[in-house]
C-alpha cells in the first residue's frame, strides 16, 4: 500500500519566485549536461568575483572567538548602536539601539516584520514591479499583496495618487523598495514626502526597503525615508549583502522610528519573533560597525571607471546599438530592465523568450513578469559580471531577438498574401 501524499500548504501556490525557480532549475540541468552559462538572475555579488571588503573579513576573523553563544534576539549591543548611530547621520528620529533588530538578512527581518504586522485579510500595498519576496512574505503570512504601478513611461517612479486610490479599510502598510529592484530608480524627496503624507493620514506603517542605498551612478542621490517620516511609523531595512558583498554572511537589520507609543505594540511583536528564532547569525554581526562606521568600498565601483559603473555602460550602450530594446537606465542598485520593443514585441511572452535565451544561448535572464507586472515585455539582467561579458550577453540576447522580428515580418508577409 503506497504512503498517503503529503498535503502542502494551500497559498503556496500563490508564490511565484522565477530568480529561483524553473528557469534556474533548467540551467542546472543544462550545467549537469556540461553546458556553460552565464548567469544574470541573481544579484549575488561573490559569484561574481567580488569579495566582502578586507577590513569587514578582518572585523570577523577577530571576534571570532567570542561568536559561540547565542546574542539577544535584537543583536550584538554593539552592532545596534553602530546601526542606531549610523541612522542618527541620517536624521532618523529616535534611532537607538533598542529599536534596532538585526536578522539573517534583510529577507528574514521582511517576513518578521509583516507576521508582526499582518491579520487574515489585512492588505499591504506593493510596488509592481516589486522583488517577490516582498509579494510572497505578504501572502504567506495571510496577508493580501495590492499593488501600485510603476512604470517606464514614468521612469519607474510610482503615483502617490494611484497609491491612495488603492487604500481600504483593510490597509496596514506601504512598501517602498528605493533604490528600487528590479528598475534601478531612485526615488525623489519630493515623491517621497507625498507618499509620507499618506501614511500620516491613514495611520500606516512605512515599510523601506533601502538595502541598495549607497550604490548609486553618476550622481543620482538617495533619500531615506524615515528622516521625512518623523513620527510616522517607519521600518527602514538594510544589510551587508549588497553595499558590502556580503550575502552569504546573511546579515540585515530594520530600525524602528516614528512615534513610540504608536509603536510600541508592533516593537513588541517584532521583539517576540526574534526570541523565538533565539538569534541571527552572529559572527557576521562583528562587521556591521566596520561595515558602516569605516572605508567607503562602495563609492569607488560606482563611480565612472568603476566595476559597476563600467557594467552598467556596457548595459546601456548595448541597448541603444539594439533595434529591439529600450531602457530607463537605472540610477541605482544592480540591476537593468530592458523592454523589448518593435518586430520582436510583436506576441512577445518574456518566459518563453527567457526559456529560449538560455536553451539557444547560455544566458539566464529573469522574466519581467516575475516581478509582479501585467506586461510582459521586460526582463532583468544583473550589472554584477565584467563589462566585455555584458556586451557579449547582450549580443546573445539580440541574435534571439532578430530571429523573432524575423518570423513576426515573416508571418506578416504571408499574411498579407493571403
Amino acid at each position: 500500500m503506497s504512503a498517503p501524499i503529503l498535503k502542502t500548504r494551500t497559498r503556496l501556490s500563490e508564490v511565484r519566485y522565477e530568480i529561483r525557480g524553473e528557469l534556474a532549475r533548467r540551467a542546472r540541468e543544462l550545467e549537469a549536461a556540461g553546458r556553460s552559462l552565464i548567469k544574470l538572475n541573481i544579484g549575488n555579488p561573490g559569484a561574481f568575483g567580488f569579495r566582502a571588503p578586507a577590513h569587514l573579513q578582518q572585523a570577523v576573523a577577530g571576534n571570532i572567538a567570542q561568536a559561540d553563544p547565542y546574542t539577544h534576539q535584537q543583536g550584538l549591543p554593539a552592532a545596534r548602536e553602530a546601526i542606531a548611530a549610523f541612522h542618527r547621520t541620517r536624521g532618523t528620529p529616535n534611532a537607538s539601539p533598542e529599536r534596532v533588530f538585526v536578522g539573517n538578512g534583510v529577507s528574514e527581518l521582511i517576513d518578521l516584520s509583516l507576521r508582526a504586522l499582518l491579520d487574515p485579510g489585512d492588505e499591504v500595498l506593493l510596488p509592481s514591479p516589486d522583488y517577490p519576496l516582498w509579494s510572497a512574505a505578504t501572502i504567506l503570512n495571510d496577508g493580501v499583496p495590492v499593488y501600485y504601478g510603476c512604470r517606464p513611461d514614468h521612469g519607474f517612479l510610482p503615483d502617490p495618487d494611484e497609491i491612495e486610490a488603492k487604500l481600504t479599510a483593510r490597509t496596514r502598510a506601504i512598501v517602498l523598495i528605493n533604490p528600487n529592484n528590479p528598475t534601478g530608480a531612485s526615488y525623489p524627496r519630493a515623491l517621497l514626502e507625498r507618499i509620507v503624507a499618506i501614511a500620516a493620514r491613514n495611520g500606516l506603517l512605512l515599510m523601506a526597503d533601502e538595502i541598495y542605498d549607497s550604490i548609486l551612478y553618476d550622481g543620482a542621490p538617495f533619500q531615506p525615508l524615515a528622516p521625512l517620516a518623523g513620527d510616522v511609523p517607519c521600518l527602514s531595512l538594510g544589510g551587508l549583502s549588497k553595499v558590502h558583498r556580503a550575502c552569504g554572511w546573511r546579515i540585515g537589520w530594520a530600525v524602528l522610528s516614528g512615534d513610540p507609543v504608536a509603536t510600541g505594540g508592533f516593537h513588541h511583536a517584532m521583539d517576540l519573533l526574534g526570541a523565538l528564532r533565539l538569534c541571527a547569525n552572529v559572527p557576521g554581526q562583528f562587521a556591521i560597525g566596520a561595515a558602516l562606521h569605516g572605508e567607503d568600498t562602495i563609492a569607488p565601483l560606482c563611480a565612472p571607471g568603476g566595476r559597476l559603473h563600467e557594467a552598467r555602460r556596457a548595459v546601456i550602450e548595448s541597448v541603444a546599438a539594439s533595434g529591439h530594446l529600450e531602457l530607463v537606465a537605472p540610477a541605482a542598485a544592480l540591476y537593468a530592465f530592458p523592454r523589448v520593443v518593435g518586430a520582436a514585441a510583436e506576441g512577445f511572452d518574456d518566459h518563453a523568450f527567457a526559456l529560449e535565451l538560455l536553451d539557444s544561448e547560455g544566458v539566464l535572464v529573469v522574466p519581467g513578469s516575475s516581478f509582479n507586472v501585467t506586461w510582459r515585455d521586460h526582463f532583468r539582467v544583473t550589472l554584477l559580471p565584467e563589462p566585455d561579458v555584458l556586451r557579449e550577453v547582450f549580443a546573445r540576447i539580440d541574435r534571439v531577438l532578430a530571429r523573432r522580428a524575423a518570423t513576426a515580418a515573416g508571418a506578416r508577409r504571408r499574411g498579407a498574401v493571403a
